[in-house]
C-alpha cells in the first residue's frame, strides 16, 4: 500500500510522463477512430473509449506475431509491450487518484479464467502487476451459468449497480477459456450546479424537420468557452476541477454529422486551445442513456483481423500454445445521467477467449439541437467517455 501511495502522490519519472503521454495520444486516437465507426448508427451514442482500451490492452498482452501487430495497428499503440503496460498503470493511477469530496470515480480490472486451462504464470503476472486484476477461477464448462452471473455480479458491484447484465447467455460456451473485463464508474457534481427550479421544458430539434419537447437546464456561469466558425464549445467542469465534460455544438442544427467528422486528437488539442475563462449562459438538457455494443465486427473493420479467427489467431503469450485461443466476443456496454446535481456515467468491457472451437452581455450557449460530448480527466487528458445527443427524450439500449 505504502509503494501504491508514493506511485499516486509523487509525480512520475521523466520517463514514465513520457509513456503516458504518448499512451493517452494513442488512446485518443483510436478513440475518435471507434467513435466515427460506432457514430455511422442513428439516435443516441455513449461509450468508455478508456474501458475499451484497457480490456483491449489485456488481452493485447498475451498476443504475439500478426496477432500482435494487427492489434497494435488498430488500438494505435506506438509504445511497445516492454512499455505499454507500465504506462497504462501509471496512467489508472493517476486517474484514480482524481478522486476527491464530491467525485466518485474507480477503475477495476479482473481475469476469470477456466479454472483447469493452463495460462502462463507470466502473464497472469503482468495482469496483476499493471492492472491490479483480480483473478478468480470459473468454470465453463461445467457452470456455464453460474460463471456468468459471478461476473455479471462483480460488473455490477463495480459500477454501483448502473451496468447489469453485461454477459448474456448466448455470450459463453463451453469452449470459453477466458473472460477478461474492465469496469469504470463516474460521478462527479459540477462545480457549478445547476438549480432544479430553473429547468424548464424547451424545445429540443432533433433535425431541422423536428422538434420535441425536452427538460433543458439553465444557469449563467463562469467556464471555459470558445466560439469558433464550425462549432462552439463548452468546459464544464465537475468539483475539484480534475475532470470536465466537454461539449462540442455544431454552429446548425444538422451540424453534427460534419463535426463527427472532424473529431482528432489534433483538432481536439485545437478545439480546447481556443477555450478561455468567462461568463456563459448555457442551456443544456437532461438526458440518460444505455448503449450495449459487441464490438467484433467495427475492430475487426478497424484492422483487427486475425484476433477473431479461430485459423489465424496467436494468443500464445497467454498459454504458450500459437493458434489455440482466439477472441470470441469484445462487448460494452455504457451508462450516462446527466442532471442538475453533475453527472453520472459507467462503462464495463468483457473480451471473452475462446479455445479452437467579458464586459458585453455574456455569450449563450444553447445545446438545443444534436451535440457530441466528452468526459475527460485533465490531467493525463485521458478521454474516459464520448457520446452523441441527438434525442435527450430518448433513454433505451
Amino acid at each position: 500500500m505504502f509503494a501504491l501511495l508514493l506511485a499516486c502522490v509523487c509525480p512520475p519519472a521523466a520517463d514514465a510522463r513520457s509513456a503516458v503521454e504518448s499512451l493517452v495520444r494513442d488512446n485518443t486516437r483510436f478513440a475518435f477512430d471507434l467513435y466515427r465507426d460506432l457514430a455511422e448508427a442513428e439516435g443516441n451514442l455513449f461509450f468508455s473509449p478508456y474501458s475499451i482500451s484497457t480490456a483491449l490492452a489485456m488481452t493485447y498482452a498475451g498476443a504475439r506475431g500478426n496477432t500482435e501487430k494487427e492489434m497494435a495497428a488498430t488500438l494505435r499503440f506506438t509504445l511497445d509491450q516492454e512499455e505499454l503496460h507500465p504506462a497504462f498503470a501509471t496512467m489508472e493511477a493517476q486517474v484514480n487518484a482524481s478522486q476527491k469530496e464530491g467525485i466518485s470515480l474507480s477503475v477495476a480490472n479482473a481475469l476469470w479464467p477456466q479454472k483447469d486451462y493452463p495460462f502462463r504464470e507470466e502473464y497472469l503476472s503482468l495482469a496483476k502487476q499493471h492492472y491490479g486484476v483480480l483473478v478468480q477461477p470459473v468454470d465453463f464448462r461445467g457452470a456455464r451459468e453460474s460463471a456468468r452471473l459471478t461476473i455479471n455480479n462483480w460488473v455490477e458491484d463495480q459500477t454501483r449497480e448502473k451496468i447489469k447484465d453485461l454477459i448474456q447467455p448466448g455470450d459463453l460456451s463451453d469452449l470459453t477459456r477466458l473472460v477478461l473485463v474492465n469496469a469504470i464508474y463516474f460521478k462527479g457534481i459540477w462545480a457549478d450546479q445547476f438549480k432544479a427550479e430553473n429547468t424548464k421544458e424547451m424545445p429540443f430539434h432533433v433535425t431541422a424537420a423536428r422538434t420535441i419537447r425536452a427538460p433543458m437546464m439553465s444557469r449563467q456561469l463562469e467556464c471555459r468557452y470558445a466560439s469558433l466558425p464550425e462549432l462552439d464549445i463548452l468546459e464544464l467542469p465537475y468539483v475539484g476541477g480534475g475532470l470536465a465534460m466537454i461539449v462540442l455544438l455544431p454552429k446548425e442544427i444538422d451540424g453534427v454529422r460534419k463535426v463527427e467528422s472532424e473529431l482528432s486528437a489534433d483538432n481536439l488539442a485545437r478545439w480546447l486551445g481556443a477555450l478561455s475563462q468567462r461568463e456563459v449562459q448555457v442551456f443544456l438538457p437532461k438526458f440518460k442513456t444505455t448503449s450495449r455494443f459487441s464490438l467484433n465486427d467495427t475492430l475487426s473493420t478497424m484492422g483487427m483481423i486475425d484476433a477473431f479467427s479461430e485459423a489465424r489467431a496467436d494468443f500464445s503469450g497467454m498459454d504458450g500454445r500459437p493458434g489455440w485461443l482466439y477472441i470470441g466476443a469484445v462487448i460494452h456496454q455504457a451508462f450516462v445521467e446527466v442532471n442538475e446535481e453533475g453527472t453520472e456515467a459507467a462503462a464495463a468491457t468483457a473480451v471473452v477467449m475462446r479455445t479452437q472451437a467579458i464586459g458585453a452581455p455574456p455569450p449563450t450557449f444553447r445545446a438545443d439541437h444534436p451535440f457530441v460530448f466528452l468526459i475527460q480527466e485533465k490531467q493525463t487528458g485521458s478521454i474516459l467517455f464520448a457520446g452523441r445527443v441527438t434525442d435527450p427524450s430518448t433513454a433505451g439500449k
